[in-house]
């Protein structure tokens, strides 16, 4: 099926096969065999909601650890709007920007600065009125994946723009240059991460060949040394460039208001995520001209590797935005949008689900799947180790199940060779 990188991992060691991430996994991505259980690395979209739901720790994510910004001449931050809200009492972002400086960064670029760039270029092409409506953003690569293999009719309906983590880096990356004279390669973009699907989308683009950014360090593992030199901070830098529309994104709705229109549409939450995307696919949605979706509740501000409760970081967000003007980052007029665009384009990923290369062989084993899913109980209880019965029809299919891995249809065939030894005897 191909080499997939994931920023989720799981420990083998730790998991007792449960069931709690079979079942909640959105695309049933999966499996538990032998008391372990298995992530199919096709189907996985870097949601983090194993790692939310596992009560024995065995999943985790993946990300640069801060030691690594050594390898570079010259490092640049490029922290998430959301590590704003894991502060109490913050009032004046340039805390966190200083800080991040005083733990070993040479600059600082905040990516809400070019999500104000982003929101502006966005509110342009909506104007000129060249993209299919309603737009679905792009900025949550947890979703952007889930419609690459969930929802394909919906493929051309997704924002061709950079995230604000691109933009950011293509940014920062051209003005240290500039003001160090060094070459590219002796530069390190790293980006401050609340969730696993932004290192994921890093390491393997689906906008690009290559990302402008060269680590994803998780807000978790920043927090404590970060929070520390905060808390020792002898002096300010003002370093901050970002208004309410930029801090804004942090949170669901953030992105979607500084459209500055009423004709849009904000969800959060994987759950809640699906259930639009089905109705977009049905037509059910209409007089709307953008979506924003993001797959962790509450928005960015709810990444599994933030450490504040979400709710909490959303109303600091909120408070925070007030001490700040509308927007201080803004596209020359007349400037082409060409250096935002994706230069690939999204499709759908058909290879994960076809059952056979040859087209005849996997129309029989369609119609075996059909039978066998026929066959099964319908209680979609996981007690067989697949999210649901049709996912188990198609493992047996496939060949990597029995039917005998189901509960009921073992007991029922354990009766009937009961019944056949007592009518010998």
């Amino acid at each position: 099926m191909g080499n997939y990188f994931h920023s989720v991992e799981l420990n083998a060691d730790k998991c007792c096969g449960c069931t709690n991430c079979l079942k909640r996994c959105p695309t049933e991505a999966i499996r538990v065999h032998g008391g372990k259980a298995r992530i199919l690395p096709e189907r996985c979209i870097d949601c983090g909601e194993c790692i939310r739901i596992c009560p024995h720790h065995a999943k985790s994510a993946y990300s640069t650890k801060i030691e690594e910004i050594g390898n570079f001449k010259y490092t640049v931050a490029i922290p998430a709007p959301a590590l704003f809200g894991q502060f109490n009492g913050l009032d004046n972002i340039d805390f966190v920007l200083t800080g991040l400086k005083k733990i070993g960064f040479d600059h600082v670029f905040e990516v809400s600065r070019a999500a104000e760039l982003v929101s502006e270029a966005t509110r342009r092409l909506i104007k000129e009125d060249k993209l299919k409506k309603p737009i679905i953003s792009s900025a949550c690569p947890s979703v952007v994946k889930l419609i690459k293999i969930r929802f394909p009719e919906l493929c051309d309906n997704v924002l061709n723009l950079l995230a604000p983590i691109e933009v950011a880096a293509k940014i920062a990356r051209r003005e240290a240059m500039e003001e160090t004279g060094l070459p590219t390669e002796d530069i390190g973009i790293f980006f401050i991460t609340p969730c696993p699907a932004k290192v994921t989308e890093i390491h393997s683009p689906n906008y690009a060949e290559k990302s402008e950014v060269d680590g994803a360090i998780a807000i978790s593992k920043i927090f404590p040394e970060l929070a520390h030199a905060m808390d020792h901070l002898e002096e300010v830098e003002p370093i901050a460039q970002s208004g309410l529309l930029g801090i804004g994104w942090a949170t669901s709705g953030g992105e979607a208001a500084a459209m500055l229109g009423d004709k849009y549409l904000a969800a959060d939450g994987i759950e809640n995520v699906i259930r639009v995307l089905e109705e977009l696919e049905d037509e059910h949605i209409r007089d709307v001209d953008f979506i924003e979706l993001n797959a962790c509740s509450g928005g960015c501000v709810g990444g599994v590797l933030t450490v504040e409760n979400p709710y909490v970081a959303q109303a600091r967000i909120h408070n925070l935005r007030k001490y700040l003007p509308v927007s201080l980052n803004h596209i020359d007029e007349g400037k082409s949008l060409d250096d935002m665009m994706w230069t690939e384009e999204l499709t759908f990923d058909a290879d994960i689900f076809r059952l056979d290369e040859d087209i005849i062989r996997a129309m029989e084993m369609m119609s075996q799947m059909e039978e066998i899913h026929k066959g099964l109980p319908g209680l979609d209880c996981g007690s067989c180790g697949a999210p649901t019965c049709r996912a188990m029809a198609e493992d047996i299919v496939r060949g990597k199940a029995k039917e005998t891995d189901c509960i009921h249809k073992l007991k029922a065939k354990i009766q009937s060779v009961y019944d056949q030894l007592k009518n010998t005897i």
